[in-house]
């Protein structure tokens, strides 16, 4: 069964950086586009980043362009969200998720990991 498991969140300092991990098991990432997601309380989930199969693409929430940058290193099975210049408003829950597709969708994403916190504050 096709599981994702995130890691890295932490306390940061504004201005500081993170770089959040997503491993995936049971399956490899040349089949699926892996998403990141996050949601801080008591607002919506919002979409952050996406990366197709093969790198194709890459899609970005306007509110981390230019700070945050996703990859993938398929041998290790793993996706990364690098997180520079992190801001308070970039303090939330960030699950990573995969798409129905190899591409990045709008589809509900099928499978989800647990979720990792990061918390921006001085």
């Amino acid at each position: 069964q096709l599981q994702l498991k995130e890691s890295g969140g932490g306390l940061v300092q504004p201005g500081g950086s993170l770089r959040l991990s997503c491993a995936v098991s049971d399956f490899t990432l040349d089949y699926y586009a892996i998403h990141w997601f996050r949601q801080a309380p008591g607002k919506e989930r919002e979409g952050v980043s996406c990366i197709s199969v093969s790198d194709v693409s890459t899609y970005y929430g306007d509110s981390v362009k230019g700070r945050f940058t996703i990859s993938r290193d398929n041998a290790k099975n793993t996706v990364y969200l690098q997180m520079n210049s992190l801001k308070p408003e970039d303090t939330a829950i960030y699950y990573c998720a995969s798409d129905q597709h190899y591409y990045c969708s709008s589809a509900p994403p099928f499978q989800w990991g647990q979720g990792t916190e990061v918390t921006v504050s001085a």
